[in-house]
């Protein structure tokens, strides 16, 4: 459970920088570069995430459980990932509705990812993943739209066509995912 700590600290910790040191996190791009500011950001962020992967990977081998979910949160939690993951592809798609209206689509998309999985698991592991993640989310995206409106950010145009591709992309990385990814990787079948 440790490693699964530490990791979470350290992953979620760098991607909290601009929340809580924004300062800091400035001069340090100033003084030393922004390519060796994000080398270094990115190096931790990958070792804080191999960290949670194989903490959370132990975890699961002697669980402490704190509830049981029904089985109907598996069903919510696999219908709640969808647009979690039309989120993700709002993200990188230029010109979406979404991305204009909800300004931080990613940020939305991993709070629906940590609640769906978050109701339908009930050990202190998935407490502290699940639950780390949503309230790192949620703390991330109003820090975010305060920003935003500080700046006066605007959004630029957005065309139907690409909100479609965002759904239609979305949709069919859900499917792939959930249908031939999720029990290799994770062990658990969503529709199973």
């Amino acid at each position: 459970m440790l490693l699964l700590i530490l990791g979470l600290l350290l992953f979620l910790g760098t991607h909290s920088l601009r929340m809580f040191a924004d300062g800091w996190r400035s001069r340090q791009i100033a003084l030393r570069g922004e390519l060796t500011w994000k080398i270094g950001y990115s190096a931790l962020s990958a070792v804080g995430l191999l960290m949670i992967v194989l903490g959370y990977g132990q975890a699961r081998l002697d669980p402490v459980w704190l509830w049981q979910a029904p089985v109907w949160t598996r069903h919510l939690a696999a219908l709640l990932t969808l647009p979690a993951f039309v989120l993700l592809v709002a993200t990188y798609l230029p010109g979406t509705h979404i991305k204009a209206r909800i300004g931080h689509p990613m940020l939305a998309g991993v709070k629906l990812w940590a609640f769906a999985h978050l109701i339908a698991n009930g050990t202190l592991a998935d407490l502290l993943l699940f639950g780390g993640f949503l309230a790192w989310a949620i703390a991330d995206f109003v820090a975010c739209r305060r920003r935003d409106r500080a700046a006066h950010r605007r959004r630029p145009p957005a065309a139907l066509r690409n909100d479609a591709a965002a759904v239609a992309i979305g949709l069919l990385a859900w499917f792939a995912f959930a249908r031939y990814l999720h029990a290799p990787l994770f062990g658990v079948t969503p529709f199973g």
